[in-house]
């Protein structure tokens, strides 16, 4: 059972960035790449992996559908045709909590692997 549950979910899609306020009062603006690249999806998350798979060139991706899962999650329709993740609101609250050291550290192991966000 989810501890958090959201009040609002915007997404605004000019900046590519979903806004979503909790039941606590806490609330975070999360970038679409961001949910994207940290999607929940085994696509991205593997089976038993201790870091989600290294995506790149999702600088631009947005989200095309925001669908309702019961009453514990979401699913985002990507606009690169990416729909697996079911982002439930525990998940989603941990991903706003934890933004900047999750995107430091995704910065840090592109950097290792002498990849860059982009695709080129």
């Amino acid at each position: 059972m989810s501890r958090h549950h959201p009040t609002d979910i915007q997404l605004h899609r000019a900046s590519r960035v979903l806004d979503v306020h909790f039941d606590d009062g806490y609330q975070c603006a999360l970038p679409c790449e961001y949910l994207r690249v940290f999607s929940p999806s085994a696509e991205v998350r593997g089976h038993g992996l201790p870091e989600p798979l290294l995506v790149i060139g999702k600088q631009d991706v947005n989200i095309d559908a925001i669908e309702p899962v019961g009453q514990y999650a979401i699913k985002l329709v990507f606009d690169d045709g990416h729909d697996s993740g079911l982002y439930d609101w525990d998940f989603l609250y941990q991903l706003g909590q934890d933004y900047s050291s999750n995107w430091t550290r995704y910065l840090e192991r592109l950097a290792a692997a002498d990849m860059k966000r982009e695709n080129t």
